[in-house]
């Protein structure tokens, strides 16, 4: 189960980050010109999708910050892991499938990843 926790993590942290830094040196996202369903939500609050940039590397740092912490078995891990799936639902559809997925091996799970 941590390998799969490992893998998702990195995959969503990782491009998070990267899409992060790119659309701040870029202007645009990884991909197509348009963003992804997500930025509907960012839309409906009239909030530039174009401007989150820190926040997809604060994210992305999260994400990192939660996998070291899942395989030194530190405290914090569970809570940390737990608070940035739910923080990252709204990021449709990848991020939501991988965050759903990491909280459900973490509530089954918990003993089985040593946290």
């Amino acid at each position: 189960m941590k390998i799969v926790v490992t893998l998702l993590g990195l995959l969503n942290g990782l491009y998070m980050l990267a899409d992060g830094v790119y659309v701040i040196l870029n202007g645009k996202y990884i991909g197509p010109d348009k963003p992804g369903p997500w930025a509907n939500l960012f839309y409906k609050l009239n909030i530039d999708v174009f401007k989150l940039g820190p926040m997809f590397i604060i994210f992305g740092i999260l994400w990192l910050t939660f996998l070291f912490g899942l395989w030194t078995n530190q405290t914090w891990a569970y809570t940390l892991g737990m608070a940035i799936c739910f923080l990252t639902l709204w990021y449709l559809p990848s991020g939501t499938i991988i965050s759903i997925t990491i909280l459900i091996i973490l509530l089954t799970s918990k003993a089985r990843l040593g946290l």
